[in-house]
């Protein structure tokens, strides 16, 4: 059965669909500058002997044409969506109705244990990192797909194997061309997947190894556009450093950023040349002022996430940047399990 939240605005009721499920409540606020759902709701998994660590969240795409956005969960694989309307007025005053709802079943759907980025083309396809799903705990390869295409009706329309061993696709973005790009955390690496004449190909796109050391920890993560699309930022989440991916020949360079401080930068969200960083453990939020090409960087200000979540990957829909409350603090997680708009709550 499909888990289901129907959450209001609070300038409507609150409900829920999915009464009941564990870990999980009615609770919503209003973001104050749009009349929207600033707390939507996502329908964990009951912990039990399939689910021992409950469900833990990473990452979240938008598709700004329909209005929705998806979530995915680490424990299981599952992938959720929700959807923000369109703002409309009711004698002035925005109204409307935020919903969730499981979109995808994990556990082995599709060979999906576990999904980490997600990314949106123009035609609503969906593009799925996923993380060590192709490995394993052992680092070894099991056969499994790394990375999953559906199109915006659930189709499942490519499940791939990545080249090479040992590859942790985390994060992924759309390119000028089309084409959706993933980073790997294992290696300074990026892979690039399109629908060609004989169907759906994965290559390795850029191999930075001989620039980029790899570290202990999570390496190439969050990945966006520069402004002037032709180049794509990448964090290095370890060592909280920005690089620069030049869209024509792959080539690495580091971005210059002033020695601003962005150990465990994840989620990257550009809006116009003002880039948000969000840094998971760390518990902030870095606005920088990016060049149009992507060669500099410069702090705005640094703010503290609520110390109470692990933020990870952030994604802007219709005016919002929602933030994905990832619950890996929590050795066991519980609910409620939420993807936010205000980053302090």
């Amino acid at each position: 059965m499909k888990r289901t939240h129907l959450i209001a605005s609070s300038l409507l009721v609150a409900t829920t669909a999915a009464a009941g499920l564990t870990g999980t409540t009615a609770a919503t606020a209003a973001d104050r500058d749009h009349g929207r759902a600033a707390t939507y709701l996502l329908a964990g998994d009951p912990v039990d002997a399939a689910n021992p660590a409950g469900s833990k969240f990473e990452g979240i795409g938008a598709d700004e044409r329909r209005g929705r956005f998806y979530v995915s969960e680490v424990t299981g694989g599952e992938l959720h969506r929700g959807i923000v309307p369109r703002k409309r007025t009711e004698n002035g005053v925005e109204v409307g109705t935020a919903r969730t709802r499981e979109w995808l079943a994990g556990h082995g759907t599709d060979g999906r244990y576990t999904a980490r980025g997600i990314a949106v083309d123009t035609k609503g396809r969906v593009y799925i990192a996923g993380g060590p799903n192709g490995i394993g705990d052992g680092g070894v390869d099991n056969g499994r797909p790394d990375l999953w295409v559906y199109n915006r009706k659930g189709r499942l329309l490519a499940a791939l194997q990545t080249p090479g061993n040992d590859v942790f696709l985390n994060d992924v973005a759309i390119g000028p061309d089309g084409a959706a790009y993933f980073t790997d955390s294992n290696d300074a690496q990026l892979f690039r997947v399109a629908k060609g004449r004989n169907g759906w190909k994965v290559r390795l796109w850029a191999d930075a190894t001989d620039r980029i050391a790899r570290e202990t920890g999570f390496n190439l993560g969050g990945i966006t556009l520069t402004p002037d699309r032709k180049a794509f930022v990448v964090a290095q989440g370890n060592t909280g450093r920005l690089w620069r991916f030049a869209l024509k020949t792959g080539k690495a360079t580091p971005i210059r950023t002033g020695g601003a401080d962005l150990v465990d930068a994840d989620g990257l969200v550009l809006q116009g040349s003002r880039l948000t960083v969000v840094r998971n453990f760390s518990r902030q939020v870095a606005t920088l002022r990016l060049s149009a090409d992507g060669r500099r960087a410069k702090l705005i200000r640094q703010r503290a996430s609520s110390p109470d979540r692990v933020l990870t990957t952030a994604a802007e829909l219709r005016g919002q940047i929602l933030y994905v409350d990832s619950k890996f603090d929590e050795e066991i997680a519980s609910g409620p399990y939420e993807v936010i708009a205000d980053p302090t709550r």
